[in-house]
This record gives C-alpha cells, sequence and structure tokens, in this order.
C-alpha cells in the first residue's frame, strides 16, 4: 500500500464519518423504522418490530452508493 492508497482510504474513510454523523443529526426527521411497510405487533411489555420497508429502502441505496465506488 503506497500513500496515494492510504490517502484515497482515509478521505473515503472521513466521508463516510461525515455521513453518519449528518444522518444521527437528522434521525428525529428521517422516518427510517416508521415507514408504512413496517410491521409493528404486540402490547404491554411485548412488542415486535419488523422493518420490513426500511431494510429495502437502505438495501437499495447502499447497493446504488457501492455500485457507485466500485467502478473504476
Amino acid at each position: 500500500m503506497n500513500w496515494v492508497d492510504s490517502g484515497r482510504f482515509l478521505i473515503i474513510a472521513g466521508t463516510v464519518i461525515v455521513v453518519v454523523g449528518f444522518l444521527f443529526l437528522l434521525s428525529d426527521k428521517i422516518p427510517l423504522g416508521k415507514l408504512p411497510g413496517d410491521l409493528q405487533f404486540g402490547s404491554g411489555r411485548f412488542k415486535i418490530h419488523i422493518p420490513i420497508a426500511t431494510s429495502i429502502l437502505v438495501s437499495v441505496v447502499l447497493t446504488i452508493v457501492f455500485n457507485f465506488f466500485a467502478r473504476k
């Protein structure tokens, strides 16, 4: 691994950290886990949450991002 590769890695890692930080800041405004396709069952102390729509959305977004970075 040379210095150019190390520099690229640090830039990408820093960008990912900044994006994740912004997502944490905006987490109250982003309805992940509360989309129309997400299922919630239970009452009282017993609750089950199955985030189907959120999982599909996150999968599509990550596929697009990874395909964008995988192209050379």
